[in-house]
Protein backbone atom coordinates (compact mmCIF):
# COMPACT_ATOMS: atom_id res chain seq x y z
CA UNK A 1 0.00 0.00 0.00
CA UNK A 2 1.60 2.93 -1.42
CA UNK A 3 -0.52 6.90 -0.89
CA UNK A 4 0.32 8.35 -4.23
CA UNK A 5 -1.59 11.67 -4.34
CA UNK A 6 -2.83 13.39 -1.64
CA UNK A 7 -4.96 16.80 -1.91
CA UNK A 8 -7.14 18.92 0.15
CA UNK A 9 -10.14 16.92 -2.45
CA UNK A 10 -8.74 13.72 -2.89
CA UNK A 11 -6.56 10.66 -2.13
CA UNK A 12 -5.19 8.21 -4.00
CA UNK A 13 -3.55 4.82 -2.71
CA UNK A 14 -2.05 2.41 -4.75
CA UNK A 15 -2.19 -1.53 -3.95
CA UNK A 16 0.64 -3.42 -5.26
CA UNK A 17 0.13 -6.41 -7.95
CA UNK A 18 -0.91 -9.69 -6.04
CA UNK A 19 -1.21 -13.00 -8.22
CA UNK A 20 -2.97 -14.74 -5.34
CA UNK A 21 -5.76 -12.27 -5.00
CA UNK A 22 -8.01 -11.90 -8.04
CA UNK A 23 -9.14 -8.17 -7.29
CA UNK A 24 -5.58 -7.19 -7.12
CA UNK A 25 -4.15 -9.32 -9.88
CA UNK A 26 -3.11 -6.01 -11.98
CA UNK A 27 -2.79 -3.84 -8.82
CA UNK A 28 -5.52 -2.16 -7.27
CA UNK A 29 -6.15 2.09 -6.74
CA UNK A 30 -8.32 3.75 -3.43
CA UNK A 31 -9.56 6.80 -4.51
CA UNK A 32 -11.15 8.87 -1.38
CA UNK A 33 -13.16 12.14 -2.37
CA UNK A 34 -12.45 13.51 1.29
CA UNK A 35 -15.27 16.45 1.16
CA UNK A 36 -17.55 14.14 0.16
CA UNK A 37 -16.04 11.43 2.56
CA UNK A 38 -16.70 8.38 0.16
CA UNK A 39 -14.43 6.13 -2.05
CA UNK A 40 -13.91 3.77 -4.33
CA UNK A 41 -11.72 0.69 -4.78
CA UNK A 42 -10.31 -0.25 -8.91
CA UNK A 43 -9.06 -3.21 -9.18
CA UNK A 44 -8.38 -5.87 -12.00
CA UNK A 45 -8.63 -4.17 -15.49
CA UNK A 46 -9.93 -0.97 -14.81
CA UNK A 47 -7.05 -0.64 -12.32
CA UNK A 48 -4.50 -1.04 -15.33
CA UNK A 49 -6.72 1.67 -16.95
CA UNK A 50 -6.65 3.70 -14.62
CA UNK A 51 -2.84 3.27 -14.11
CA UNK A 52 -2.21 3.97 -17.91
CA UNK A 53 -4.42 6.95 -17.71
CA UNK A 54 -2.23 8.37 -14.72
CA UNK A 55 0.92 8.13 -16.76
CA UNK A 56 -0.33 9.71 -19.33
CA UNK A 57 -1.73 13.15 -16.94
CA UNK A 58 1.81 12.87 -15.56
CA UNK A 59 3.69 12.75 -18.68
CA UNK A 60 2.03 16.70 -19.37
CA UNK A 61 3.06 18.44 -15.74
CA UNK A 62 -0.59 18.22 -14.80
CA UNK A 63 -0.98 20.73 -11.75
CA UNK A 64 -2.85 20.03 -9.08
CA UNK A 65 -5.66 21.14 -10.11
CA UNK A 66 -5.65 19.26 -13.30
CA UNK A 67 -4.88 15.93 -11.37
CA UNK A 68 -8.18 16.79 -9.66
CA UNK A 69 -10.37 17.35 -12.51
CA UNK A 70 -9.20 14.12 -13.66
CA UNK A 71 -9.94 11.83 -10.43
CA UNK A 72 -13.58 13.82 -10.09
CA UNK A 73 -14.44 11.59 -13.38
CA UNK A 74 -14.60 8.63 -10.85
CA UNK A 75 -16.68 10.66 -8.92
CA UNK A 76 -20.29 9.08 -10.14
CA UNK A 77 -19.50 5.55 -9.54
CA UNK A 78 -18.26 6.40 -5.51
CA UNK A 79 -20.62 4.49 -3.07
CA UNK A 80 -18.77 3.82 -0.51
CA UNK A 81 -18.17 5.71 2.54
CA UNK A 82 -15.00 6.71 4.28
CA UNK A 83 -14.62 4.68 7.15
CA UNK A 84 -12.05 5.27 9.90
CA UNK A 85 -10.95 1.82 11.70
Amino acid sequence: MNLIYNSDQYSVVEFGVDGEQEALRFGGYEIMDKPGKREIFIGGILAAAFRKDVEELIASEPSVEDIDSFLGKYDALMRHPVVLH
